[in-house]
């Protein structure tokens, strides 16, 4: 039976590929050490949970809910804007609550895009900042660049040889899967070209809370008059271990918020009233959840560096999110992500995301996420080094099982 036009446009979820290896191998009574899926394993803060059951007791708030967020979540998100960031938002007009930053995302594409509108986007990057816009009818032209002085040449490249004019830029630092971060410098530049050119600026802001190195990432809406041309998505999955609450965030350009909005509103009537009022409690508290979930990350990472390398396979320190961006180690680098991801499965007991999943130009890398504590991520390097040195003396038994099949 044929696919219908919207399938056909999408490639096949690489990531499905890892899934059924890793419950085959559960099912065989594995134990799989899962960094693969960027499913947060900490439980939400006590306080959070602890004001949802207050408020879920109210059978008024069983009601439907508010779309665009009830109007004391939408002030909270303002006022966090305005301590972290230093930015005024106006809650009535360019703060929406949305049901995680996904969901945002893949709404704000059907709210802006015409058939054969011309997307700037990443990659490797996050896949929904891609195919929001595919599944929307937009067409993808990537950027195989990083944050520094080759971006801006590289937009410019992109105008050039795209037809019609690009619609949009999508930004994503710090970057799921790179963990690469920008500068507040590097945001300057890239509004400057906006406005020139006359290009919407959409920046996932997810992992702005999760940083290492005592420098919180910037928001591009901190530089004067990005707010004409940009709008940001954040999240509460992440920040406040709340990745089934989905609630997150679009703040920025009215006209573009307008939009979403109205997309929303038909769509859905929003959040759980007791997951909105619970959310605006976490957002207006005082920064100790959010330094508390920060700290198990850095720990985790440093271990995570330190355990890996003295496996024999050197991942580099990410300065933020609670991802590692790993190069494949050289003797299975020609398998590609995929295949690779695969072996740590059958014959490591570990489950890692391959980079292809995130697009072509991440296929020598894998992502490593930091969703197990310590002592597991030691027992995965444990079982990484075994099967690196058994690799090494006998390279024909580490052949994926898919090969055989």
């Amino acid at each position: 039976m044929e696919e219908f036009h919207k399938v056909r446009r999408l490639p096949p979820y690489v990531f499905e590929q890892v899934n059924r290896l890793k419950a085959s191998a559960r099912s065989r009574g594995a134990d799989i050490i899962d960094l693969g899926m960027g499913n947060p394993d900490l439980p939400t803060p006590k306080a959070i949970v602890d004001k949802l059951c207050e408020v879920v007791r109210d059978p008024r708030t069983h009601r439907y809910s508010s779309s665009r967020g009830i109007p004391g979540l939408r002030r909270a998100q303002a006022n966090y804007y305005a301590r972290r960031f230093g930015v005024k938002l106006d809650p009535d007009t360019q703060v929406v609550a949305t049901l995680g930053s996904k969901e945002g995302f893949a709404n704000m594409a059907q709210a802006i895009t015409a058939p054969g509108d011309v997307i700037l986007c990443p990659n490797p990057t996050y896949p929904i900042h891609a195919f929001g816009f595919i599944m929307s009818g937009g067409v993808i032209r990537s950027l195989q660049v990083e944050p520094d002085d080759g971006f801006i040449p590289a937009l410019e490249r992109g105008i050039r040889h795209s037809i019609p004019k690009p619609l949009a830029l999508i930004l994503n630092y710090p970057s799921n899967p790179t963990a690469q971060v920008a500068s507040l410098d590097f945001y300057k530049e890239v509004v400057a070209f906006a406005k020139k050119n006359d290009i919407i600026i959409l920046s996932d802001l997810a992992y702005s809370e999760i940083y290492f190195d005592g420098n919180p990432p910037p928001s591009v809406l901190q530089v004067p008059g990005a707010i004409e041309v940009a709008v940001e998505f954040t999240s509460m999955s992440k920040t406040f271990s709340m990745p089934g609450w989905r609630m997150g965030f679009a703040v920025g350009n009215e006209r573009l918020i307008s939009a979403l909005t109205r997309v929303k509103s038909y769509l859905d009537y929003g959040a759980f009233t007791p997951i909105q009022v619970a959310a605006a409690h976490a957002l207006n508290g005082d920064g100790a959840d959010i330094a508390e979930v920060r700290d198990i990350y850095h720990k985790r990472r440093d271990v995570m560096v330190d355990a890996f390398s003295r496996a024999g396979w050197t991942v580099p320190a990410p300065a933020a999110s609670m991802f590692a961006w790993a190069p494949i180690p050289e003797p299975f680098k020609h398998l590609g992500s995929l295949e690779f991801s695969k072996l740590l499965i059958e014959h490591a007991d570990v489950a890692v995301a391959p980079g292809v999943g995130f697009g072509e130009h991440g296929d020598d890398h894998v992502r490593i996420a930091l969703v197990e504590n310590e002592h597991r991520i030691r027992q995965a390097a444990r079982n990484i080094k075994r099967f690196l040195a058994s690799s090494a003396k006998q390279p024909n038994n580490v052949v994926p099982l898919a090969a055989h099949r």
